[in-house]
Parts: structure tokens; C-alpha cells; sequence
């Protein structure tokens, strides 16, 4: 019989290791810090370059290019941990893992020492801009559009809800660009420079609590030389998805993070509240919902751990099918537990002194974002089950 460590199932020596060193080091922050930085609108640099220096936000990244050699699987345990301890780093999912990803699968190699490095070392960050306000979840409705003028690209186009941007160096955007074959729009990525000329941002007001801010951008004749494109000009779609699976991989992470803590301190006040003989987790009425609770993040867990090994594995694919339902499966189990959790402390869930009243907005966004679980749903029923379109 093989050592049951050798299976995917079960975690190595390595990833235990690492998820203990990642969870030590969230524990010294928790979401006190994490609470404290939202309500001074600050952002979370302390935290974002520790976890630089001990070489976790480029675990994923190539080690040529200064980061840890790894794959999406160590840097989702990194995530599903600081969000366990209270404090996720919204940015993990969109700089290295998104951006990070695409560059290092198909940027040129002036692209990859340009950005690489800065991203593993926690330096230079970048966002993601795909969704538009008129497009929503059909990508095939984008608008933004980039012609050739000379040996330079021009952009025109709308994004919205796009995190980070003001403290991202750059913001990696999904433009389309004609076919010259057969006249046809197709994806392609562009790295915008956050000061680029004609490039704008504001603020989308949010009834979230959260760090990271999200924005509308415009970019108004946006000029880039040619070398802004990443990839080939003729397999924008690959280069797409390459991005979008560990996105939802990540997503699935932080929403795992998010309900184990919510778990973590339903847990630990049914253990001690007590309002009549026994503490009230003795009641079945409550200990039974938590039970649930833990049953379903554990099982989305293993659906996140099977997404993140075949796309290490190179299986995008197979990936993408998994990725969608791990995300799906992690936002479900994150929202049913974070509910459960409020519920369980009555009042005191509401309060700002537990901390988990917020999380009621935040597991949400794990079912919307970046794709909603109707969209996933669509995705497994046409391409898992075989069964016709609607749309």
C-alpha cells in the first residue's frame, strides 16, 4: 500500500509547514489589524510586506524571477490562512495570482524581469481589469477595444469593479482587438501603467469593509507601445483563462479563510456562553448547524485542493471545470457558515467587538465575484452535463 502522504489528498510535510508559518504570522496581526486599518482607511502594508520578505506572495512565482518556485496550490494555503486569522490579503488574488500567473506563462522575457520580481518581493503590485458596466459576466460583450496606430496600441473602454488600482503599479486590462482575418473581436492583454495618459479611475462606494477599493476606470486613447502586449496577439483566450482559473482558485481560498474564522469564533462561544446548566453548545439546536458548517468547508477545501493540483499540473481544462466548482462550493459553504455564526451568538454577532457582522457583506462577494454561482452553474450544465445553451 502507498504512504497515504504520497496522496494529493492528504497535505504534505511542506504544505503543513507552511500553512503553520503563514497562520503564525497572521496570528500577530489577526482582525484587530485588520479592522483598525479598514476604519483609518489605510491599507494593509505591514502585513503585505512581511509576508514579502518571508517569501509568500511569490511562493507561486518562477524562481528565476525571484519567487518561490511553487504553484497556485501553496499560494492558496497562504490566503486560506490569513483569512482564517482574520485578515486576507484581497490583492494576493489579483497580483501574483492573476497577473503574476499570465506574465510568467506568456509574457516576453523583458515582461517578466519588468514585473516578476517586484511582484514575489512584494514591491510592485498590479491589478485586473475585465469587468465592464454594460458587459457584466459575458465577456464576449467587452467593449474596450485596442487598435494599432503605428507601432503603438490605443485602448477606449470602460472597466468597474476593479480592486486596487490606486495602489497597483499597473493594471493588467482585457481589451479586444480585430482579427485582421476575419475582421472578428478577440481578447487580448494589456499592461497599463497606473499614470498612463488618458487612463482614469474614481471610486465605487461600497457597503464593504474591506482595505482594498474598488474603482470605474476610463481609458481615453489610452497610447502603449507594442510591447504592452502580453502574449500572443492570436491566443488572448488561452492567456485569458490562464488567468481566470487560479482567480477562482484564490477566490475559493479567500472565502475558505473567511469561514473558517467566522467558524473559529462561533466554535469557541458556544463552548463558553453559558445561559442555563450547560454552555449552549451543548444544545443540539446549535452545535448541529456548526457541525454543518465545518462538514462543508471541509469539502469545499478538498475541491479547492483538486483545482489548484491540476492546474499545477498543467490541465487547464480539467482545471477550469474544478476551479469553478470549488469556487462555487467554498462561497456557499462561506456564506451558510458566517449566517450560522452571527446566529449563534445572537446579539453579540452584530457587534463590533466579535467582528463578524461585517463578514455578512464579505461572504457575498465570494458567491458574485469574479463570476456569480448562476454563471457557474450555466458552466457545469453545459460543459460537465452536456445540456444545451440558453443564451
Amino acid at each position: 500500500m502507498s504512504n497515504a502522504l504520497s496522496n494529493p489528498v492528504i497535505e504534505s510535510e511542506e504544505h503543513r509547514a507552511l500553512r503553520a508559518a503563514v497562520a503564525a504570522l497572521a496570528k500577530r496581526y489577526g482582525r484587530e489589524y485588520f479592522a483598525t486599518v479598514v476604519a483609518e482607511g489605510r491599507h494593509t502594508d505591514e502585513l503585505w510586506q512581511e509576508a514579502a520578505k518571508a517569501g509568500y506572495l511569490g511562493v507561486n512565482l518562477p524562481e528565476e524571477y525571484g519567487g518561490g518556485g511553487a504553484g497556485i496550490t501553496e499560494l492558496s494555503l497562504v490566503l486560506e490562512e490569513l483569512g482564517a486569522a482574520g485578515c486576507p490579503l484581497l490583492m494576493l488574488v489579483v497580483s501574483p495570482a492573476i497577473c503574476g500567473t499570465v506574465i510568467a506563462r506568456f509574457g516576453t522575457e523583458e515582461q517578466k524581469r519588468t514585473w516578476l520580481p517586484g511582484l514575489a518581493d512584494g514591491s510592485r503590485k498590479m491589478a485586473f481589469g475585465i469587468t465592464e458596466p454594460d458587459a457584466g459576466s459575458n465577456s464576449h460583450r467587452i467593449t474596450t477595444t485596442a487598435r494599432k496606430e503605428g507601432g503603438d496600441w490605443v485602448l477606449n473602454g470602460r472597466k468597474i469593479f476593479v480592486s486596487g488600482v490606486d495602489i497597483a503599479d499597473a493594471t493588467l486590462i482585457v481589451g479586444r482587438t480585430e482579427d485582421a482575418g476575419t475582421g472578428k473581436l478577440k481578447p487580448c492583454l494589456f499592461i497599463v501603467p497606473r499614470e498612463a495618459p488618458g487612463f482614469g479611475r474614481s471610486p465605487v462606494a461600497m457597503e464593504l469593509a474591506a482595505p482594498e477599493k474598488q474603482f470605474e476606470l476610463t481609458l481615453d486613447d489610452v497610447r502603449l507601445p507594442a510591447d504592452a502586449l502580453v502574449g500572443d496577439q492570436d491566443a488572448g483566450l488561452l492567456q485569458l483563462f490562464a488567468g481566470l482559473n487560479p482567480e477562482r482558485i484564490m477566490t475559493a481560498a479567500f472565502a475558505l479563510g473567511m469561514g473558517r474564522y467566522a467558524l473559529a469564533r462561533a466554535v469557541d462561544y458556544a463552548r463558553t456562553r453559558q445561559v442555563w446548566k450547560e454552555p449552549i453548545g451543548a444544545h443540539q439546536a446549535l452545535a448541529h448547524p456548526l457541525a454543518q458548517c465545518h462538514i462543508e468547508l471541509e469539502l469545499a477545501a478538498l475541491m479547492m485542493r483538486k483545482a489548484a493540483l491540476l492546474y499545477d499540473a498543467g490541465d487547464d481544462m480539467a482545471a477550469g471545470e474544478a476551479a469553478n466548482m470549488a469556487k462555487y462550493a467554498a462561497a456557499e459553504a462561506a456564506v451558510h457558515t458566517v449566517d450560522q455564526a452571527v446566529h449563534t451568538l445572537g446579539g453579540n454577532g452584530l457587534t463590533r467587538e466579535y467582528g463578524l457582522a461585517s463578514l455578512v457583506t464579505a461572504a457575498r462577494v465570494a458567491r458574485i465575484a469574479p463570476v456569480s454561482r448562476e454563471m457557474i452553474l450555466n458552466f457545469v450544465s453545459h460543459q460537465s452535463l452536456g445540456l444545451p445553451k440558453s443564451y
